[in-house]
């Protein structure tokens, strides 16, 4: 594991143990049945977490039968909210939509999971560990000791490699893996996240909020990603680009 231990926020309240509330932020799109089996499997291993509640955040994105199947599961089950956002322009809006609902609703600790089982149920467990322990987010690691990327071609995993190696050298993070999609949050450090402001439209979003995480307590964790990843368009590296050297200036600034 990886990690940088600092003070907690300071206005920090997160709860340790079972007592603390786990609110699960998933966009979806076009899943068909396999979003429901998705769905199940991950409140199947929120275990010792008594107050759980899955987010499946659906947009115009879907063409599919998704939104109708997620609804028929939410009707079954109470732990299960969908939330229907047609006003969103990108995927960046599908998450903040989901963190929003999470953090209106009062949760302790948000996780954030891809759908689709590119990232495995199983890995939770060790993500509620290390929130028990008091850090303020975990990130999931494909590249350190344990993880591992299946399907992706190499391009792609290069891709994830390099901009790793360029964001911790331009930004002070010392993060393994600064493109993962799969970590969790306290209530404080997502409120935190969202009140700096999340500028990238595209995939750069979640090296941006790694960036404002960078001195406080977290932990990486091993995920396994199974999932043939496409490739980045030219608007999303343009995007990438823009706000890495947006952050650097921040950091040069003492902003960051």
């Amino acid at each position: 594991m990886t990690f940088r231990q600092t003070a907690q926020l300071p206005d920090g309240s997160a709860r340790n143990g079972a007592e603390a509330s786990l609110a699960v932020v998933c966009p979806m799109a076009n899943e068909g049945s396999r979003g429901a089996d998705f769905a199940a499997a991950v409140l199947e291993h929120c275990g010792g977490i008594a107050n759980v509640r899955f987010f499946a955040v659906l947009d115009r994105a879907t063409r599919d039968n998704s939104l109708e199947l997620m609804r028929e599961l939410e009707a079954r089950e109470p732990r299960l909210t969908v939330v229907w956002a047609p006003e969103n322009r990108c995927v960046v809006d599908a998450y903040v939509c989901g963190y929003r609902h999470a953090l209106e609703a009062g949760f302790d600790w948000i996780l954030e999971i891809d759908a689709g089982f590119s990232h495995q149920p199983e890995d939770i467990a060790q993500f509620l560990e290390a929130m028990r322990e008091g850090r303020d987010c975990v990130f999931g690691s494909r590249f350190m000791k344990g993880g591992a990327i299946v399907n992706s071609p190499l391009s792609r995993r290069l891709v994830s490699r390099g901009g790793t190696i360029l964001a911790n050298l331009l930004l002070g993070t010392r993060q393994t893996d600064m493109t993962s999609g799969f970590e969790m949050f306290t209530h404080e450090t997502l409120r935190m996240v969202l009140d700096r402001g999340i500028q990238s439209r595209a995939h750069f979003f979640q090296t941006e909020i790694k960036a404002y995480c960078r001195n406080l307590n977290y932990v990486e964790m091993p995920i396994r990603y199974e999932a043939a990843s496409p490739g980045l368009s030219g608007p999303a590296l343009a995007d990438s680009f823009k706000h890495l050297w947006r952050l650097a200036r921040m950091r040069m600034k003492g902003e960051l």
